[in-house]
């Protein structure tokens, strides 16, 4: 495979002067078209050590407009990134639409090197690399034009450039001893990074390995694949949808649901007991899990006035405010419909030993925007698989991931509605978008239905709570918290 980027390609200082400026002057053409395009780029810049990687960055982001264009490089990781799921530092690297981002270095690099340095084998490397897969899939589905570039040169290649590199006191602080290290493992990691490229290479996001010994050839050709991706991408006709999805038929009552207890689970003042001592509990073992540094993500979701505020209120009040912090999620605003639906959450992912709990979650995909048309039905349907990686992500990084679903019946609701009207302090929690929402309880009740029947997985059950009677969901939720923790704890 790596045989046709060893032909010896090049350019004369002639001839490179002579390709810049049409080139630059397209590259920022395309740059201006892409503003309005609605999708965003990610140029992945990776390769073999002494292949020009750094100076390739540099080109582009001189060549490309800097307003449109930012830039990370992932090397080592601080402790800020080791304290959170290993995505979480690319997830907050995504450019909005009508935006470039180029990562120097990538998901690619850790897997390779870990194989390469025999810390994984190649079952664990496989794994990862379909997750990959499986990731670029997602970010693509949703608008994103992805080029992955490959930089190569040989062994003998490799070895001149870090000599002339090392030559030059200019130069030579490029040259580290892991440089060395690498290039005695080249034929190991040419060996493993070529399986990763092909298992990866796939038509919605296809590697494009450059020739790297000529410096010229390099850049030029660079910028003449980044110049034909973003052509081909912005003269094809968008591929999604534009109608609203269909409105959901009315159903019978699931059994999902009607399984749901919602009586009492004991007399009050038992309940009001019962939860003190649970909250008692839960201010220790928070504390605990900072120590251990040991995460919680806390998810809830329910109809409207069955309660999540208060049941997140007696989770909130057994803790120290400065173990915890809660995210209220409204309808996304600019910034964050510019990105993919969970960007807004990854970024929002607790450090270690912290706890972050979510009033209503990216479960509003497959539940009001599924419901009230916002996203079209390949959207949504694909939304159950993405979750569900995502959530395996949290867990596998030993995240406590805990999901309510407060229940209430129909009758229940409407009687909450009257009541909030009567109370001044509490008549800004009905509106009329809470009005309309019951008017599609059926539909509501079948995403639901759904929504638990695809995502309460082993790693991340669904935990359905009967909220009829408030003080039984209070302890039910105080109650799961602390049992999951003192399980996390040992």
């Amino acid at each position: 495979m790596f045989e046709d980027a060893e032909k010896g390609t090049s350019l004369s200082r002639a001839e490179y002067k002579a390709a810049v400026p049409a080139l630059r002057a397209e590259l920022l053409n395309v740059q201006f078209d892409l503003k309005n395009a609605g999708f965003p780029v990610i140029i992945l810049v990776s390769g073999v050590d002494g292949a020009g990687k750094g100076d390739v960055v540099h080109h582009l982001t001189e060549w490309l407009d800097p307003r449109g264009v930012e830039t990370h490089a992932f090397w080592e990781t601080s402790d800020e990134e080791r304290e959170r799921p290993e995505y979480w530092r690319f997830w907050r690297a995504m450019p909005p639409k009508g935006q470039i981002g180029i990562l120097f270095g990538s998901w690619y690099t850790n897997p390779i090197i870990l194989r390469v340095r025999r810390t994984i084998d190649t079952g664990v490397l496989d794994r990862r690399l379909d997750h990959i897969t499986a990731f670029e899939r997602m970010l693509t589905d949703d608008g994103a034009l992805l080029i992955k570039l490959w930089f190569h040169m040989s062994k003998e290649a490799q070895y001149q450039r870090l000599r002339q590199l090392e030559k030059d006191r200019h130069t030579r602080g490029k040259v580290t001893p892991t440089d060395w290290k690498h290039h005695k493992m080249y034929d190991r990691f040419l060996r493993i990074s070529e399986h990763a490229i092909r298992r990866t290479d796939a038509a919605h996001a296809p590697w494009t390995l450059i020739e790297a010994v000529d410096a010229n050839y390099r850049e030029i050709e660079t910028g003449r694949v980044v110049l034909k991706a973003l052509q081909e991408r912005l003269q094809r006709p968008p591929t999604k949808a534009t109608a609203p999805a269909e409105r959901i038929p009315a159903i019978q009552r699931n059994a999902v649901l009607d399984a749901i207890d919602l009586s009492p689970l004991a007399p009050p003042q038992t309940l009001k007991q019962t939860l003190r001592r649970h909250q008692g509990k839960l201010s220790r073992l928070a504390w605990k899990a900072r120590r251990k540094k040991v995460s919680v993500v806390g998810v809830f979701e329910g109809w409207d006035a069955a309660g999540k505020g208060g049941a997140i209120r007696r989770v909130t009040h057994a803790m120290d405010p400065r173990l915890f912090r809660v995210v209220p999620i409204a309808a996304p605003n600019d910034e964050e419909r510019a990105q993919h639906y969970l960007w807004r959450f990854w970024r929002q992912l607790p450090r270690a030993g912290k706890m972050t709990l979510f009033d209503r979650s990216w479960y509003g995909r497959v539940l009001v925007e599924r419901v009230e048309g916002f996203a079209q039905a390949d959207e949504w349907q694909r939304a159950y698989q993405e979750i569900n990686a995502f959530e395996e992500e949290l867990t596998d990084h030993g995240i406590v991931l805990l999901k309510f679903w407060l229940h209430i019946s129909k009758d229940e609701q409407l009687q909450r509605f009257e009541a909030r009207k009567d109370v001044a302090y509490k008549r800004h929690k009905i509106t009329d978008e809470d009005w309309r929402n019951r008017e599609q309880w059926d539909a509501y009740e079948l995403a639901v239905t759904e929504m638990v029947e695809r995502t309460s997985t082993d790693y991340a059950p669904w935990t359905l709570v009967g909220g009829n009677d408030k003080r039984s969901a209070r302890v039910q939720v105080v109650q799961t918290f602390t049992r999951a923790l003192k399980k996390a704890l040992g």
